[in-house]
């Protein structure tokens, strides 16, 4: 398994080169569909993708928490979480069954 981080850049060449979408066009558009779902999130909708998941912000409470090496409770913030879901799609793509094949 590989350790690369799929990158704007590496979205924008593949919009490039399967598009054919000038590099600067290619790169308005990566940049235009993820500050869209970056808007989306931010005010607190979820992110359906078809076939890939969905994403959506959590508020957790506050809490009190420990900290592990000095045992000390300290107290956590309440704050906003992204979670992702996968789809089943997606799951079954990432264990390598077919499409439409169960568990």
């Amino acid at each position: 398994m590989s350790n690369k981080t799929l990158t704007r850049a590496d979205l924008t060449e593949v919009v490039h080169s399967d598009i054919g979408l000038s590099r600067t066009e290619s790169a308005d558009m990566v940049n235009t569909v993820l500050d869209l779902i970056s808007d989306s999130l931010t005010e607190g909708h979820s992110v359906k993708l078809s076939s890939f998941g969905t994403f959506m912000v959590r508020s957790k409470r506050a809490r009190m928490g420990r900290n592990p090496k000095t045992g000390e409770e300290v107290p956590i913030t309440p704050r906003r979480v992204l979670v992702f879901r996968p789809s089943q799609v997606m799951k079954n793509i990432i264990n390598g069954l077919e499409p439409g094949d169960e568990d």
